[in-house]
Formats: C-alpha cells, structure tokens, sequence
C-alpha cells in the first residue's frame, strides 16, 4: 500500500467527523478563521521538522510508494497526520461543547 493511499485512509474518518460538526453545528466565522489558522500552522510545523529530521537521517521513505511531491525534504503524504489533526480535534471540540442558547 502506498503512502498515499494510506493517508487517504486515514483522513476518512476526520473529514467525516468535520463534516458532521459543520452540517449540525453551524460553526460561525470565528470558529473557521481559528481552525484554517490552527491546521496552517501545523502543517507548516510539520514541513519544517520533517525537513530537519529527513535531513538529519533520522528516518527515510520508500521511494517507490510515495507521489514524489515534497516540501522541503518532507513528502506530501507525511502532511496528512496533522491535516487529520487539525480536522477532527476543532470538530470534535464544536460536537462536545454544549451549544449556547440564542
């Protein structure tokens, strides 16, 4: 299985469960402002510390089951984790919440 597909396996479940919250919810500008912010961030922390610990020698990639797309050193595929992160912990977070009377 490449690491492409098994990203896209992994985000089945966050994106759902995004999806879900924003469908029952209705989440207002502020909530998506912080959330695009929130996964920005991740995924440029996560670019730069794959960068450095690729370079580093710290672990490698199978060549031949990634798309060949990088940032940085850090493949595309690697992005998926916090992607996943940054989907499902905000949309978790509206889902728990009680809801504030209007």
């Amino acid at each position: 299985m490449s690491y492409a597909a098994l990203a896209g396996l992994f985000l089945l479940v966050p994106a759902a469960v995004f999806v879900l919250a924003v469908v029952r919810r209705r989440p207002g500008p502020r909530w998506w402002w912080s959330t695009a912010v929130t996964i920005a961030v991740l995924l440029v922390l996560t670019a730069v510390f794959d960068t450095v610990m690729i370079a580093a020698d710290l672990f490698r990639f199978a060549e031949g089951d990634l798309l060949g797309i990088r940032i940085g050193l850090a493949p595309l595929e690697d992005l998926a984790w916090p992607l996943a992160a940054g989907l499902l912990l905000p949309a978790l977070w509206l889902l728990l919440t009680p809801q504030e009377e209007k």
